[in-house]
């Protein structure tokens, strides 16, 4: 790290523009690679038939995209420009967001008497942000694409977020700031979104507030149930209770023998849970970040699917993908649950506009609700000191109101959207 900061911060943020034009070209790669309709517009895929050879300065960033003009008969006209722009955006995202996270230290408050976070800490905040940020660029276009977001990327995001917690348990965001002690006592005082479990009082929470029930052997059962209810959610399954419930069981477990997609989940599950053992037995800051890495992928994932499946009963037809599902436990994996219910709350204003505009000029009511909530965490991140010390810390005082509260919405939401399908059947069709 020292040697790191003696190189001019200069040169570090040059250097960190080329590298993020670098990875723009993989995101471009997994944009059209991973979709559920693979093209082979990417330079690393191989070229259309009759096209000429691609060559390896096509795969130069930026650059390269200006020489694959000539493949426009087989793309179409200004197939090269969105990716181009993607990878001059990568590059100068990773750029902007080092200089605001580890020299403007825009995560952390500027009070006096607060502490200073280390060099350590906001470098690991970057390199998680920035993980998740090229994360959210593959998701936000090919849900832009297709109206889909694949497995690929929110179900590897999210075990890659558990992952991060538990390496790097001081890059979450940082919710509370104690005075310096001294020199070595800092990096235990960045208590953070992820590992201060809900700022909730009476033991779950407060100011200081880590239930020690949670380092006990209950703590690692609930990480691990909750694992693998993810794993379980993610399996790719049939679930219809039309004929009984004993039958949807039935049809259940056929649908999963058949088609010999558990291998993943199950790996998966395998896999995090020696991780949360491991992490456990270890204990400190590094088993609270996991744990709380995991409750935010469960929180995440459960208040969209709980929309998904409200809004879907109510208005009789898919309300919300399950794309939109995944990609939000990834979010709350990577940013802890309060970030994730904070986002949830902001993408509805993101993407009113965008939506409203794209309603107006094309008719198309349809919306990709991934990019907005992929927008949401960028701004709640980009403003979370003001957002978190000015007001969502009092909210996140309120401890078992919140889920209640959250309950009460959800059941209000489904009786406005079945009010409003009565209404448009009656009047509109």
């Amino acid at each position: 790290m020292n040697l790191l900061l003696q190189i001019p911060v200069e040169i570090r943020l040059a250097a960190l523009s080329l590298l993020g034009a670098a990875v723009g070209g993989q995101l471009n790669r997994g944009i059209y690679g991973l979709a559920c309709e693979p093209r082979n517009i990417s330079p690393w895929a191989p070229a259309p038939p009759a096209a000429p050879a691609r060559s390896w300065a096509d795969r130069i960033p930026v650059l390269g995209w200006w020489r694959m003009r000539r493949e426009t008969p087989w793309h179409g006209r200004g197939f090269w420009v969105r990716p181009l722009l993607i990878e001059l955006a990568t590059g100068a995202a990773f750029a902007v967001l080092y200089w605001l996270e580890t020299e403007r230290l825009m995560l952390w408050p500027r009070h006096p008497g607060h502490a200073v976070p280390s060099s350590l800490v906001v470098h690991a905040q970057f390199l998680s942000h920035a993980i998740l940020l090229a994360l959210m660029i593959v998701a936000t276009f090919i849900d832009f694409d297709e109206k889909t977001i694949p497995d690929a990327i929110t179900v590897t995001g999210s075990a890659l977020g558990l992952l991060v917690a538990a390496c790097l348990p001081m890059a979450a965001l940082p919710t509370l700031h104690q005075p310096v002690l001294g020199p070595a006592s800092l990096h235990h005082l960045v208590l953070t979104s992820s590992t201060t479990s809900a700022q909730w009082l009476d033991g779950w929470g407060g100011p200081c507030s880590w239930p020690a029930v949670l380092d006990q052997p209950l703590g690692l059962a609930a990480g691990l149930a909750a694992v693998w209810l993810w794993c379980f959610a993610i399996l790719d399954k049939t679930w219809t209770t039309r004929h009984g419930i004993l039958r949807a069981f039935q049809y259940l477990a056929a649908s999963v023998a058949r088609r010999r997609s558990w291998q993943v989940p199950l790996a998966l599950g395998a896999g995090l849970s020696l991780l949360l053992v491991a992490v456990w037995t270890l204990g400190a800051e590094r088993w609270q970040a996991l744990l709380s890495a995991v409750a935010g992928l469960g929180f995440g994932g459960a208040l969209i699917w709980g929309v998904r499946i409200v809004g879907g009963h109510a208005l009789r037809t898919e309300a919300m993908g399950f794309g939109d599902v995944t990609l939000m436990a990834m979010i709350g994996a990577f940013l802890g649950w309060q970030c994730a219910l904070l986002v949830f709350f902001v993408a509805p204003f993101t993407a009113l506009l965008i939506a409203t505009t794209q309603w107006l000029i094309t008719g198309n009511r349809l919306i990709a609700f991934g990019p907005y909530l992929c927008l949401a965490s960028v701004i709640v991140v980009g403003f979370w000191s003001a957002i978190w010390y000015n007001w969502a810390l009092d909210l996140f005082t309120f401890g078992w109101f919140i889920p209640l509260a959250l309950l009460c919405c959800l059941v209000a939401m489904g009786g406005l959207l079945w009010v409003w399908r009565i209404l448009r059947e009656a009047f509109f069709y």
